[in-house]
C-alpha cells in the first residue's frame, strides 16, 4: 500500500478549558504615598526657625548697643554739672538697663569697684547696704557698677545679700565715662547725681569703708533749693 505524500501534522494540544478561560490582567506597580512629616520633626523644624530669628534679633540689638555705647565713650570723661550719659548695658539679672533714664524719677549714687566678691570691694558694697535704707530715703537709688560679667554681679549679691542693682560694665564704657578707668581695671570711686542726671559730687579713689559714709553725708549736706 503506497504511503502518503506528506504525513498527516500531529493534532495540536488542547488546552485546558480552566487555563483558557484565564484573563490575564496586569497588576499594576505599587507606588510609594510620600511620607507626611512628623509633627515631632515639624516642630522642631518650627523652633530652630524661631531660634534663628531671635537670635538674629538679638544681635541686632547687640550691635545697636555696641554703636551707642561706643558713641558716648568717644567722649571726655563727665565732671561736675555733666549731665549722666545714656548707654545700654545689663544689670546682675542680665536684662538691659539705660544710664539715661535711672535719673528719671529720683537722685542716683553709682559706687565703683574694682571686682565683685574681693575684700574691699565687699567692704565698700556692704557699707552702701547697711545705710541703703537712709538713702532710699532722701529719695535716692543707689547702684554698684563694675566689669563683672552679670552673671558673677548675681552671685555677689546673693551671697552677700545686697539690696540694690548691679550694673555690669564688662568694656568699661559707662566706667571710662565717669573717668574711673585705668587700663583694664575701675578705680574705687563713687559718684552723686541728682534727680534729672547733673553730677553733683564724685570721690576718686576713695577708701572702701569710707564710701558709703562720704556719699550719705553729702546728700544729707545738700540745701533743700538743690
Amino acid at each position: 500500500m503506497a504511503s502518503n505524500e506528506f504525513e498527516a501534522e500531529p493534532p495540536a494540544p488542547r488546552r485546558s478549558s480552566r487555563i483558557s478561560g484565564q484573563v490575564n490582567v496586569e497588576t499594576p506597580a505599587l507606588t510609594k504615598k510620600p511620607r507626611k512629616p512628623s509633627k515631632v520633626g515639624t516642630k522642631r523644624a518650627a523652633e530652630e526657625v524661631d531660634k534663628d530669628k531671635k537670635n538674629k534679633k538679638a544681635k541686632a540689638n547687640e550691635d545697636e548697643m555696641v554703636k551707642e555705647n561706643d558713641d558716648v565713650v568717644d567722649r571726655a570723661p563727665i565732671d561736675i554739672g555733666d549731665i549722666l550719659p545714656s548707654m545700654t548695658l545689663k544689670n546682675e539679672k542680665g536684662e538691659d538697663i539705660n544710664t539715661g533714664s535711672i535719673t528719671a524719677e529720683k537722685g542716683v549714687v553709682l559706687f565703683l569697684v574694682p571686682k565683685a566678691d574681693t575684700p574691699g570691694c565687699t567692704t565698700q558694697a556692704c557699707g552702701f547696704r547697711d545705710i541703703w535704707q537712709e538713702f532710699a530715703s532722701l529719695d535716692y537709688d543707689v547702684y554698684g557698677v563694675s566689669a563683672d560679667s552679670s552673671t558673677a554681679q548675681s552671685k555677689w549679691q546673693t551671697k552677700k545679700e545686697l539690696p540694690y542693682p548691679l550694673i555690669s560694665d564688662p568694656k568699661r564704657s559707662l566706667i571710662g565715662v565717669l573717668g574711673a578707668g585705668d587700663g583694664n581695671k575701675t578705680k574705687r570711686s563713687h559718684f552723686v547725681f541728682e534727680k534729672g542726671g547733673k553730677l553733683l559730687d564724685k570721690k576718686m579713689p576713695v577708701k572702701p569703708a569710707d564710701s558709703p559714709r562720704l556719699a550719705l553725708e553729702f546728700i544729707k549736706g545738700l540745701r533743700p533749693s538743690e
